[in-house]
């Protein structure tokens, strides 16, 4: 049985890009940017990656630039 009192409060995750001190993400940044994605490709979600909406904004349109100059793999189809 689960009292009010008893639920656990979430943490808030910290930012990697506050935690090494970048203002702007760049897409030439191919080591930062794989943070990001996951094994398959895809961009992680707000929530997973812990970053703030602008942030979130700044990376995946570093993603999606990296990609056109093929420094990051697409998102694979998923079947074999």
């Amino acid at each position: 049985m689960i009292r009010k009192n008893d639920r656990r409060t979430p943490r808030r995750k910290t930012s990697v890009l506050k935690a090494e001190g970048i203002e702007r993400v760049d897409w030439k940044d191919a080591q930062l940017l794989r943070k990001f994605i996951s094994d398959r490709g895809k961009i992680r979600a707000r929530r997973v990656t812990g970053l703030t909406p602008q942030q979130q904004k700044q990376v995946a349109t570093a993603i999606k630039n990296a990609r056109e100059m093929a420094l990051l793999p697409y998102p694979g189809s998923g079947r074999s």
